[in-house]
């Protein structure tokens, strides 16, 4: 007997067939759900999409087929979203970026990094801002070319464009990003949270000025604040600090280790034995245990205890 999986997948491989687009678009949407909802039809929704991508010529059809690629996380897609990155149709280019995002490994100059990096300069508004979107605040990798394509995205005249290249920039760490996110917190409308995320990264005191006109208990707010305030994260460091110590006293065995990733924001705790996987925010454990380094310390040796934390 079939399962429900089973059963869309053959629906949906059936419906690539139909002679009306709109049955076609259908079942790249099922395929795409099938896939996201049970990886063991993963592959074949794939496959079945990918061939389907060699004879399609309908653009709403194509549309929906390269936003079904994205949850099926499969590298034959590469080669086909970098084709319809080319596509005339505007609504079919502009799938193409999220799509990319599961598929995009560290490698800052590989086929979907360089099809977004063009896309970028797309002449759809919509497409150049996903675009952006997705290279500067979904992926992480770095380059010049990378910068390069968000920083020219800075000074795009579609608001929303020029929002993502500053974010991205200001998630890398690039200080020319800082008068450019002032501006954004400035804005009459108000900022948006993933603007709070990028004065998070940069955590420059230049930027406190302009996030004191917000609530200080507003989404992101008091995350930026304590991050661009040189006051609180002294502190903060210093409890890290104390919290390391602590951690190695309890557990010397763990090999307590304080790093911060690139595009991240913030120190984390970890263990210096290749092998162990257990890793903490040190804010968010400070945080559970109320602020004081020792009940935290405490906290990760009891969780120690209670899992193989080195696998």
């Amino acid at each position: 007997m079939e399962t429900s999986a089973q059963q869309a997948l053959r629906l949906g491989v059936e419906l690539l067939g139909a002679e009306d687009p709109e049955d076609r678009a259908t079942g790249c949407d099922l395929l795409g759900d099938a896939g996201n909802q049970h990886a063991e039809v993963r592959t074949e929704a794939a496959t079945a999409l990918v061939a389907l991508a060699g004879r399609e010529q309908e653009g709403c059809v194509l549309a929906r087929l390269a936003r079904a690629l994205e949850y099926l996380d499969d590298p034959r897609s590469i080669p086909v979203l970098a084709e319809l990155s080319w596509h005339p149709d505007p609504e079919v280019r502009v799938m193409v970026p999220n799509s990319f995002t599961p598929l995009t490994g560290p490698e800052p100059d590989g086929v979907a990094v360089r099809t977004l990096i063009r896309l970028t300069r797309d002449e759809d508004d919509e497409v150049r801002n996903w675009a952006a979107f997705v290279l500067g605040f979904q992926l992480e990798v770095d380059s010049a070319e990378i910068r390069a394509a968000l920083w020219e995205r800075t000074t795009d005249p579609y608001g929303e464009a020029r929002e993502e290249g500053i974010r991205g920039l200001a998630r890398r760490h690039d200080l020319r990003a800082v008068p450019l996110v002032a501006e954004l917190l400035h804005a009459d409308e108000g900022a948006h949270w993933h603007t709070f995320a990028a004065a998070q990264y940069l955590g420059v005191s230049e930027l406190l000025p302009y996030l004191d006109e917000y609530e200080p208990d507003s989404f992101g707010v008091p995350e930026a604040v304590a991050a661009c305030d040189p006051a609180l994260r002294e502190r903060q460091d210093a409890d890290a600090w104390e919290l390391l110590h602590a951690v190695h006293r309890l557990c010397p065995e763990f090999d307590p280790v304080l790093y911060q990733d690139r595009f991240e924001h913030g120190l984390k705790l970890g263990s210096g034995l290749p092998a162990a996987t257990l890793r903490y925010s040190t804010a968010a454990l400070l945080e559970r245990a109320g602020g004081d380094p020792q009940r935290a310390a405490e906290l990760v040796a009891a969780e120690l205890v209670a899992a193989d934390w080195r696998t």
